[in-house]
């Protein structure tokens, strides 16, 4: 409503429009969310303002609902395997063709089914354990009235400080400072969660665009530390390349994240990568700044860093550091 906010918010290119605060942009639904916390292909959506609730029931339900099945296979097998062990003098048999003791079960309990009930057990406890981590990591950041972004957002905001060593401190401005009352802020008794999704309470010392001003400054100084580098081979995008080297193979990133194709020539500015793997945007036209990039993943035989930089004429090495 005011256009003087502007300066605060960060545009979003896709949607061609300024993101509310706590909004971010996903690839996968091709929108931006408010209060974005993650993409979750399990319920092919995103986790953010409007579910945010419900999908953390659903990471409490689904691990009591499989504890619930494991007991039932546990028993169910613990009675089945009783009725056919004979006990002798010198071995313990086990007879899986028919019980020795009635009653008879409802459903013939056999070899196969003896299997399909400890995998299915596998699968219950795996699942168990994985979700029921989820979930505590979930109630640690709505404890906190945070998101999974927001949270490395605030540690992204203490290396920037620490690395500049400008003195600033960062407050992560919706924290209400009590547990309950952060915990109110997702769950309610009506299940819709409180706000509009636009407007947020902040704590005292900040205001409304607290966050928003300290992505802004974390973009800047990803745009200042990223390196220029040219494509010296092709690179057709795949997760696994195999022509690329065995190590470049086998040491793929391990994440969602995607590859981008290169072509001889091109230009990537990256911004961070792995031994033999980097992460950045590859240039499609002239410009450098408020050009259309494509963003990912590729393979660091493929590039050389660029000698000079073409907005300075000057080594890239001279005005940009490397993590």
């Amino acid at each position: 409503e005011k256009s003087q906010d502007c300066m605060y918010l960060q545009y979003c290119k896709v949607c061609q429009s300024y993101k509310a605060p706590r909004s971010h942009h996903c690839r996968k639904c091709n929108r931006c969310v408010m209060k974005m916390d993650h993409h979750c292909p399990w319920i092919n959506n995103c986790c953010g303002y409007q579910n945010h609730a419900s999908f953390t029931l659903f990471l409490l339900l689904a691990p009591l609902g499989c504890i619930h099945a494991s007991f039932i296979f546990v028993m169910t097998m613990y009675t089945q395997l009783y009725n056919r062990i004979s006990f002798g003098w010198s071995s313990v048999k086990i007879d899986m063709s028919a019980a020795k003791r009635d009653p008879r079960p409802i459903i013939p309990f056999g070899l196969s089914a003896f299997a399909a009930s400890l995998f299915a057990l596998g699968l219950a406890l795996g699942t168990t354990i994985a979700v029921g981590m989820l979930f505590i990591i979930q109630m640690k950041v709505i404890l906190t009235n945070k998101t999974s972004i927001e949270s490395w957002i605030e540690e992204k905001a203490k290396d920037r400080i620490q690395y500049y060593q400008t003195g600033e401190t960062f407050i992560f401005p919706y924290d209400m400072g009590s547990k309950w009352k952060n915990f109110k802020q997702v769950f309610t008794w009506s299940g819709i969660p409180e706000g509009d999704g636009l407007d947020w309470p902040v704590r005292e010392g900040c205001h409304r665009y607290t966050l928003t001003i300290e992505q802004l400054k974390q973009k800047a100084d990803k745009r200042v530390r990223s390196v220029r580098y040219r494509a010296v081979e092709d690179y057709s995008g795949v997760c696994c390349p195999v022509t690329k080297g065995v190590k470049t193979f086998f040491t793929t990133p391990c994440t969602e994240e995607p590859r981008i194709a290169l072509s001889k020539g091109d230009l990537i500015l990256a911004t961070r990568g792995l031994k033999h793997w980097m992460y950045g945007e590859k240039i499609l036209d002239s410009a450098v700044d408020g050009g259309i990039r494509e963003r990912g993943w590729f393979p660091r035989k493929c590039v050389e860093k660029c000698q000079y930089d073409s907005e300075t004429d000057q080594p890239v090495d001279g005005e940009k550091k490397n993590r």
